[in-house]
Parts: structure tokens; sequence; C-alpha cells
């Protein structure tokens, strides 16, 4: 794996989680959450501009597989916010298997005492870090 940061995305309808890893790849870590602009397309100048002021060299985005690993609506609306965002960003964008990160990330906000607004302001970002995470242990020589 290629040394440097990478930022993992979570889409969802209303919000994109936005991760970052160190530069050697080991932890993933919360960033922002910004968002969705699926008209105006602000959501992916934001993370283009976070590509370029952290000097990310690749990006992870998440694709939410039913448990039966089948793709659904949620699937194909991350595919073509990749495909939008690999169109404004220089560096490699990888899909990555996001399967319950997003039900796991809010049962330990929930763990944690974060709950109602402040959990949904976070959560988006605690899933991206899931997926992060789960994709640079993955590719961990």
């Amino acid at each position: 794996m290629r040394r440097g940061r990478r930022l993992g995305i979570d889409v969802g309808a209303v919000r994109v989680g936005v991760a970052i890893c160190d530069p050697d790849g080991v932890l993933a870590t919360p960033l922002v959450t910004v968002p969705r602009d699926v008209e105006g397309g602000s959501d992916l100048r934001a993370i283009a501009a976070l590509v370029a002021e952290h000097e990310a060299v690749g990006v992870v985005v998440g694709l939410p597989r039913t448990l039966a690993g089948r793709e659904g609506p949620a699937a194909e609306a991350a595919r073509v916010f990749a495909d939008a965002l690999a169109g404004v960003v220089d560096v490699p964008l990888e899909l990555t298997d996001e399967r319950l990160t997003t039900v796991v990330a809010t049962q330990q906000l929930r763990a944690r005492g974060v709950k109602g607004r402040k959990q949904r302001a976070v959560v988006d970002q605690a899933a991206a870090v899931a997926i992060l995470q789960g994709w640079l242990d993955a590719h961990r020589g």
C-alpha cells in the first residue's frame, strides 16, 4: 500500500461522513460531515477541497450491500456519487463493502451515551471511520 493519507467516505441521503487516516495508514479518524447537495454538487467540491488540503493519495467510498451481498438503491446512489467524485479529484478512488458500518457506528455512539441530534451529527463520520479502517486493515502488508 502506498504511503499517504486517504479519505474514507460514507455516502448518505442527507449527509456525507468523511474520515482521514494518518500518512502510514494505521489509524482512521473522523474528519467532517458534509451536507449532501445532489443538485448543486457543493458536497463533491467540499470533498475535493479536503483531498487537496490534506494531500490525500486516495479516496475509499463505502458501498452499502445487503447482508446477502446484493446491491440496492443505496449502493446505486453510492456508485453514482463515487463516479461524480472521481470526476473532480485527481487521486485513485475505490469502492469498498460497508455492510453494517452505520449500524455498528450508531451502536458504538449509543454505548458512549451519544444520542439524538448529537448522534445524527457524528454517525456519518463514525461510519466513514469504520469504512476507512476496514479498508486499511485489509490492505496492510
